[in-house]
């Protein structure tokens, strides 16, 4: 589902999103209420939402949808310069975040990696995203580190991958592991962490202190 009140760019990106076979536009919204209603009225995978709409706007339509339809995975459109409505969309349980101007191919990924579940935070803009807005406060940081230390060591190696925005493929190429025993490890350390997702996970590796040049 596209939710964006421009309609040429909707359109720009359901053009795009027509060169991949294993992805399909199944509805359109022009603010955050009707993408809202959309979602919750069809089957949707993945939801590319613009953070700023007129009326309801994106970030209280991905609150909104991690209530009443958490099985969307919801992706930010935003232009660079948004890092702290990004932050509160990151902790609404949002899978990640793309920028507007970003290539064909980059988009194209953003979908297919939200829909198995991966994080999406651009490259572009996530080094400032850390060392700007998500600078763990003293509190922040106490809980992360008591969430972390439930796990064991093992778990804490793929969480540092999950931090950096590895794949799965590319954790268990690191790590010497298969891709289904890092999908398990995933799935595990999201449960202890009680994250929605590998990005709530990573700002929780990031506010434990696991990650480099934290």
């Amino acid at each position: 589902m596209l939710a964006d009140d421009e309609q040429l760019l909707r359109e720009g990106v359901r053009l795009v999103l027509r060169h991949a076979d294993d992805i399909e536009v199944v509805a359109e919204a022009g603010d955050g209420e009707e993408a809202v209603q959309r979602a919750c009225a069809q089957p949707v995978d993945v939801a590319l939402v613009d953070i700023r709409m007129p009326g309801t706007d994106g970030l209280t339509a991905a609150e909104q949808l991690a209530e009443r339809a958490p099985a969307v995975k919801v992706v930010m459109l935003t232009t660079f310069g948004e890092q702290e409505y990004i932050t509160r969309a990151l902790r609404a349980g949002a899978a990640g975040f793309i920028l507007k101007d970003s290539g064909p191919q980059e988009l194209i990924h953003a979908v297919r990696a939200a829909a198995h579940g991966g994080a999406i935070l651009s490259p572009r803009i996530t080094k400032d995203l850390i060392a700007s807005h998500l600078t763990a406060t003293d509190g922040r940081a106490v809980k992360a580190q008591r969430l972390v230390a439930a796990l064991n060591e093992r778990e804490r190696e793929v969480l540092v991958m999950v931090g950096v925005g590895a794949s799965n493929a590319e954790t268990a190429r690191l790590l010497y592991m298969g891709e289904g025993t890092v999908k398990t490890y995933v799935s595990r350390i999201l449960a202890k962490l009680g994250c929605a997702n590998r990005t709530q996970a990573a700002i929780v590796a990031h506010d434990a202190g696991l990650l480099p040049n934290n």
